[in-house]
């Protein structure tokens, strides 16, 4: 592919890794849909293709395609975020090592930590990665990451990434940052001194709530050639189809996240207004606490927003009241989605340090007409 240093974001969404087929001359990449390849003799590789959960050329372009947007030196697809997550804590920690989480992270990581790796002989302790003084006195001898999320889920929380990188390195620590939320559009934290970025690519990379999958971007050629030997030492790998539908998803990113943006401004403007809501968390907000590290770090404040009601009755009323919010797990896709995250996605922190507020709602606002969206809430807000 003809290829420029000033290349854009959405220059590179639709070509980076994508260069037309040789062969047939198609604009898209192929589906290899295929486990084996021939091989020209013993130890003759074609392309260095020789099974598929090492590698496929399908999953070769998105993890390319991927890498260029956030500016690593390696991507590697997974067959979800948190086969992604487990990788770094598998490849990169021992028994005996320490990370640091989000005081507010999310419910699967949480669970991943605490049901998985703390068994396995991984401590962790959650801070509130808003207070830098909290995170320096929660840093051990044995500390090995600081895991980020910014913007956090579900209370949109956010961490200077540039400042835990320096802590992190500081530390001999590596700096992971859990991008979902922002996607590579709004925030790349490489470039803010991150060393690696995890995404789940079911939300806003693919965008259309139709494929489950997780990427891994790395810094570091070393590190990403570890992250890489447990990704085929693992297995837990993104297949073909599923890559070539999170790679369309890919396609219009960039697009879809101005609208995600607009839309839930909209919301929020919204809802600061309205009675029934007792506070929004939105990191758009001038009185956000993270505002102004959003505003440096982030092209926009992305599409997720949260809410409290007042009462858990109240905010299970409301989640249950929309039409157009679709009541359902997940995030980053084109339809909105209204959730009860205490009930629900954040369900296996409940009784932990990371349980989230009760009346708490969480929206992910998708790319439909603002007035049709901002209707649907006011109507189930009027019935809570």
């Amino acid at each position: 592919m003809y290829k420029d240093a000033h290349q854009g974001f959405d220059t590179l969404a639709i070509h980076a890794g994508q260069e037309p087929d040789p062969a047939t001359g198609a604009v898209v990449p192929p589906i290899y849909q295929v486990s084996t390849y021939k091989q020209d003799g013993i130890g003759g590789l074609r392309g260095g293709y020789e099974y598929s959960r090492s590698a496929n050329p399908t999953r070769t372009s998105l993890e390319v395609c991927l890498a260029e947007l956030e500016g690593g030196v390696r991507g590697l697809a997974f067959a979800s975020g948190l086969a992604a997550e487990d990788a770094v804590l598998r490849a990169l920690c021992r028994p005996g090592d320490h990370v640091i989480i989000p005081g507010d992270a999310y419910g699967g990581t949480y669970r991943l930590f605490a049901k998985v790796a703390e068994p396995w002989g991984l401590a962790y302790d959650p801070v509130p990665l808003g207070e830098i003084d909290a995170v320096r006195a929660a840093v051990r001898p044995n500390t090995k990451i600081i895991w980020v999320e910014t913007p956090t889920n579900p209370l949109l929380g956010i961490a200077d990434i540039a400042v835990l990188a320096t802590i992190a390195h500081e530390a001999g620590a590596l700096l992971v940052v859990d991008n979902t939320f922002a996607s590579p559009y709004l925030q790349r934290p490489l470039a803010l001194g991150a060393d690696i970025v995890v995404h789940s690519t079911t939300k806003y990379i693919g965008g259309h709530s139709d494929v489950v999958g997780g990427a891994l971007r790395a810094a570091d050629a070393e590190v990403g050639e570890r992250l890489a030997f447990h990704q085929n030492a693992m297995g837990a790998v993104a297949g073909p189809f599923d890559a070539w539908l999170t790679l369309r998803g890919v396609k219009t990113l960039g697009v879809r996240m101005d609208r995600h943006c607009s839309n839930a401004a909209a919301v929020v403007d919204m809802l600061t207004r309205h009675q029934a809501v007792r506070q929004v968390l939105y990191p758009g907000l001038p009185e956000h606490p993270g505002h102004g590290v959003a505003a440096k770090q982030m092209r926009g404040f992305g599409g997720m927003v949260s809410f409290r009601t007042g009462s858990e009755d109240a905010a299970v009323r409301v989640c249950e009241a929309t039409k157009l919010f679709i009541l359902g797990e997940s995030l980053g896709g084109v339809e909105s989605l209204i959730e009860h995250p205490g009930r629900m996605t954040h369900a296996s922190a409940a009784g932990s340090p990371l349980e989230v507020p009760a009346d708490l709602v969480r929206l992910s606002v998708g790319i439909e007409d603002a007035d049709d969206l901002l209707r649907d809430l006011e109507r189930a807000l009027a019935a809570a």
